[in-house]
């Protein structure tokens, strides 16, 4: 449980360290996400993000158990 909050605490710190270029990536803007705008309304499904990051983070994990 502790390797895995230092972990944690790794990857923030990772991330915030590239904040002011991961803004640059279109995460949330990829082709797949779906955007619905209607009157006042905005509805946001991310669908093509998460499978993204679903990928990067399983691969990640994977290297890091090995």
């Amino acid at each position: 449980m502790n390797k895995t909050l230092i972990l944690l605490g790794l990857l923030f710190i990772v991330a915030g360290l590239f904040w002011p270029w991961l803004r640059t990536v279109p995460f949330g803007r990829l082709p797949g996400d779906i955007v619905i705008v209607r009157d006042g309304i905005r509805l946001f499904f991310p669908l093509a993000t998460c499978l993204v990051v679903s990928v990067i983070l399983t691969v990640f994990f994977w290297l890091f158990r090995k």
